[in-house]
Order: C-alpha cells, then sequence, then structure tokens
C-alpha cells in the first residue's frame, strides 16, 4: 500500500497461497499421499487396482507404481512421488517406507508449527536427526559379502514376502541372487554391479514356475527361414545395422520398359546384388545373421542355402545387449566387415516358449551377460512378477555393493528412534523437539506394519519399545505370528542402503515442503521469456 492505494505485482486473478496456509495445505497434500500407499506395506499389506482413461488395469502395490500412475496435480504431492521415483532408481525396494517417513515427518512438523516452533527450527533439527540416524544404522549393520549366498537369498525373500509374487518367493530369491552373483564383477576389493548386463524379457502364458535364468541373451524373434538350422553350435555373429534389401530410390522413378526380357534381367540383377551380400557374410565365417533391419525374400533363401541362421528386425537394445555380450562389432557396411568383427558364443538356437518360437545365444564370450526369462499365466501376473523380480535383484545387488545389512520389521527404525531421544536431549533447545518429533516419525514403520497385519499397533509399539530399551536392538514384528521377536532369526534382513535412502529422501522431501511460504501460480513455460536484465527476479538464497 502506499497513499492508501493498492499496488498489484501479480495480474489480477492469480492464484497464491502464502504463509501457514500455503504450508498447511502443502503438508495435507503430502499426507494424503502418504496415506494413500500405507496398507500396502509389508507382508500383509494390500494391493492396489489403478485404472487408466482407457479402462486399462494395473494391479501391485508397488509404492513407485502406484504413485507413478496416479494423475497427481497438486505440486507438493508431486514432490512426494519424486521420493519415491529417487529410491527406486537409487535402490529399486522401501518405496513405500520412504513415502510413509516423508509424510509422518511432516505431520510430526505440523503439530511443532502449530506450536508456534518455526520451520527452519524444524528442518535444522530434522536435518541434525538424519545426520545422526545415518551413523546408527553403520553401527547396528553386520558385514556380508558375495559368497554368503544364505544371507542374500533370505534378504531378496523379504523383499518378495511384501508382493503378490511372494508365493514364489523360494525360487524368485534363488534366481535373483544368482543372477547378481554371475553380473557382479569386483574392482579394487570392491563389487560392482552393472545392470546393463542383465535382460529381463517377458513372455505370458505358462506357469510362474517356468520363470528361469539364462546364460546369455534372449531375442524375442525367430529364424527368417524354415530352411535355415534351428541351433548352431560355436557360433559366429555378425550384428547388423542395414537391411539384406536391394535399395529403393529415394525418389520416385519412372522406368519405361519396351522388351519383355528386360524385366527378367532387373530381377536376375536384383538376384545377384542379393547372393553378393550373402557371400560377403559368408566369407568372414559368420553362421548367425542378426540384423535391426530388414531381410528380402531372395535374400532369406540364399542364407538358408549356406546354412546361416538368421533373424531379422531386432531391437536396438538387443543388438547393444548382444555386442557387449558376444563380443561383436555392429556393422553397417558389409564391404569393410571382416572376420575380426564377429562375435562369438557356444549356441545360438530357435526355442518355442508358449506358441512362439524365441532366439536364446548362450554360453556368449563375455560370461556377465545373463537374462531372465520371466513367465505367468496373465498380462497382469507377469508384470506383477517382473516388478517383484526387478526389487528383489536391486535389494541383492545394494547388499552386494555396500557389503552390509540391517534387520528389518521396523527393528531397525525403533532403534533410530530409541536412540535419538536420547540424542535430542543432549542437544537441547528448540532442535531438541523436532529430533524427539524425528524419532516418533520413524515409529510409524512399525504402527503401519501392525496396522496392515491386523494387530493393535499401540501395543506392538509399546512391546517393541521396551525391548529395545532392554538392548535387543534386532527386535521388530513378525506379521507372520503377530509377536515382537529377533528379526535376524526370523529371517527378515535388508541392505543398509535401503534405510539410509528412505530417511535421506524423506527428509529431503520434508524440510523442502516446510520452507515453502508462498504457492504462486506461474506463466506457463511456452510464455516465458528471457529477463532483460541478468539479475532480476533472481532470488536471495
Amino acid at each position: 500500500m502506499m497513499g492508501g492505494q493498492p499496488i498489484f505485482i501479480l495480474k489480477e486473478g492469480t492464484k497464491r497461497e502464502s504463509g501457514r496456509d500455503a504450508m498447511q495445505d502443502n503438508i495435507e497434500a503430502a499426507k494424503a499421499i502418504a496415506t494413500s500407499i500405507r496398507s500396502t506395506l509389508g507382508p500383509r499389506g494390500m494391493d492396489k487396482m489403478l485404472v487408466d482413461s482407457l479402462g486399462d488395469i494395473v494391479i501391485t502395490n508397488d509404492g513407485v507404481t502406484i504413485l507413478k500412475e496416479m494423475d497427481i496435480e497438486h505440486p507438493a504431492a508431486k514432490m512426494m512421488v519424486e521420493v519415491s521415483k529417487t529410491q527406486d532408481s537409487y535402490v529399486g525396494d522401501g518405496t513405500t517406507t520412504a513415502v510413509i517417513i516423508a509424510g509422518a515427518l511432516l505431520e510430526q512438523a505440523q503439530a511443532l508449527v502449530n506450536q508456534n516452533v518455526h520451520p527452519t527450527v524444524i528442518t535444522e533439527g530434522y536435518r541434525m536427526a538424519d545426520e545422526y540416524a545415518r551413523k546408527v544404522l553403520d553401527e547396528i549393520s553386520i558385514k556380508i559379502n558375495p559368497d554368503d549366498k544364505d544371507k542374500l537369498i533370505k534378504m531378496a525373500m523379504t523383499s518378495l514376502n511384501s508382493k503378490s509374487a511372494g508365493v514364489f518367493k523360494d525360487k524368485l530369491a534363488e534366481l535373483s541372487y544368482q543372477a547378481i552373483k554371475a553380473i557382479a564383477e569386483e574392482r579394487d576389493g570392491k563389487y560392482y554391479v552393472d545392470f546393463d548386463n542383465l535382460q529381463m524379457v517377458k513372455k505370458q502364458g505358462g506357469s510362474v514356475d517356468e520363470t528361469q535364468l539364462i546364460d546369455g541373451i534372449i531375442i524375442d524373434k525367430e529364424k527368417v527361414h524354415p530352411g535355415m538350422p534351428s541351433t548352431v553350435e560355436n557360433a559366429k555373429i555378425a550384428l547388423l545395422d542395414l537391411a539384406l534389401e536391394v535399395k529403393k530410390p529415394e525418389f520416385d522413378t519412372n522406368l519405361q520398359i519396351n522388351d519383355p526380357r528386360m524385366i527378367q534381367k532387373f530381377l536376375d540383377q536384383e538376384e545377384g546384388i542379393l547372393k553378393e551380400m550373402v557371400d560377403k557374410i559368408q566369407k568372414t565365417g559368420a553362421n548367425v545373421v542378426i540384423t535391426q533391419k530388414g531381410i528380402d525374400d531372395m535374400a532369406q533363401h540364399y542364407l538358408a542355402k549356406a546354412g546361416i541362421y538368421a533373424v531379422r528386425r531386432v531391437k536396438k537394445s538387443d543388438v547393444d545387449k548382444l555386442a557387449k555380450a558376444t563380443g561383436a562389432a555392429i556393422v553397417s557396411s558389409l564391404d569393410e566387415m571382416t572376420e575380426a568383427d564377429l562375435g562369438k558364443a557356444d549356441k545360438v538356437e530357435q526355442v518355442k516358449i508358449g506358441d512362439d518360437y524365441m532366439t536364446f545365444v548362450t554360453g556368449a564370450k563375455n560370461p556377465k551377460a545373463v537374462s531372465i526369462l520371466i513367465r505367468g499365466e496373465t498380462d497382469h501376473v507377469v508384470d506383477e512378477i517382473e516388478r517383484s523380480i526387478t526389487d528383489s535383484l536391486h535389494v541383492v545387488a545394494a547388499a552386494v555393493e555396500d557389503a552390509a545389512y540391517v534387520t528389518g520389521g521396523g527393528s531397525a527404525a525403533e532403534e533410530i528412534a530409541f536412540r535419538l531421544r536420547t540424542y535430542a536431549s543432549k542437544v537441547g533447545g528448540r532442535q531438541q523437539l523436532a529430533i524427539e518429533r524425528f524419532a516418533d516419525a520413524l515409529e510409524e514403520i512399525p504402527r503401519a506394519l501392525a496396522e496392515n497385519a491386523g494387530l493393535d499397533p499401540i501395543d506392538i509399539l509399546i512391546k517393541i519399545r521396551s525391548e529395545h530399551a532392554a538392548g535387543h536392538t534386532k527386535y521388530g514384528l513378525n506379521v507372520f505370528t503377530g509377536e515382537v521377536e529377533d528379526m535376524e532369526k526370523a529371517n527378515v534382513i535388508e541392505p543398509i542402503r535401503v534405510g539410509k535412502q528412505a530417511i535421506d529422501s524423506a527428509t529431503d522431501a520434508a524440510v523442502m515442503i516446510l520452507r515453502i511460504d508462498d504457492v504462486i501460480a506461474t506463466k506457463s513455460s511456452s510464455s516465458k521469456s528471457p529477463s532483460p536484465n541478468p539479475g532480476e527476479g533472481a532470488g536471495e538464497d
């Protein structure tokens, strides 16, 4: 106001929320997201059915899948979705846990804000608690190595237990361990897992029990000609990025033929070009041809006559995987192709899977290249099995890379909460309140597990607290028995990375939302124009 006259900075009608109203609105939106997936946590969690505008459905209890599929508008709610995406990309599991903790942190912060504790004090306390929580996880973690098969399989089972694929956990956990063991590489005494070496192929039809690990690469294509061999031993593989076809003119061409014999000459010349292409391939010693482009019918005939197994229109991603696995170079010109460009594998064969044929390239030059063929009765089952295996693979990989694990069932969360309360009293000041609230937020994990198992959350929480006060750091909730017991003996264990990343992601999201005191609708990105003054509109940190 100047001289009693209002000054309009924003365009009239611009949507704006500021102060405590903006904060409360953001917190409520974030809490709503956490509440929506809370019931999916743990082995006793429920599934969600997601229906899109076309009527397609997805049935899952995977936190990140649910949030990705939901049509979310609120900006603060979208930040919660980012929490789950970050957790999924970095760890592959614990997405629901991360979102529940973030929602609980904001709920606890809301109570402090209502008591006139400033948001910056809360965020400072939360940061201190997050750092301390990481130290506690390091202290209570247990070391592991890639050869500890029993523990790694139990970790995969813990991940699978909370999925609908838990019925097949024994087979899928074993498969997850074997796959990670195959692709893990040791460098300077530390293990690394490159998921580019692992291929996952889904095939609907058949039982989940038929899901298998293949030592090599699977191509979802069959040989192009029935006269070609179905199996090639000691395969020498040519990978092509070109079509075995006569090139068509790039522009419209009219050709007038007066003599009918000229037609046969054209056909003979075309045939000669295709035969020359096949001869060039044959000269290199290749007995398998895999191309991203097409193969002419006549070229197929000559390849079959030469005893060469050929596959066409293969996905670029599969060709890249084959190049890495077999040591082949992807060739764009037959004139420059030599024997050195060929890849090697023990066997290339056509295998019937369900009603379709697929090409298996096994015993590749690079033993790190493996594939998982996922089977299931329906597309929905196959998709959910893929999500479940992906989570269990990442869990085993994280344990192998970090060489440490902690116990689950809410035991790690409760131990951190227990120690945080002692730490808070030493910190003192208003930050103490925030740290204590952080501890309360972490207890939402055992509380949610108890609720989803149909147990009394208050009774369970009291029992877990008393056990941890007595020094039993590994005690948590066994949702199958309803008892509070040693989680390591109950085989409920998880990589340390899952807990660390979940707490870090949740803290970052909560702090970011708490620091917002103004929500302003801005111009659309298409209408934004550069500011005439470089410093104009820049905020101060």
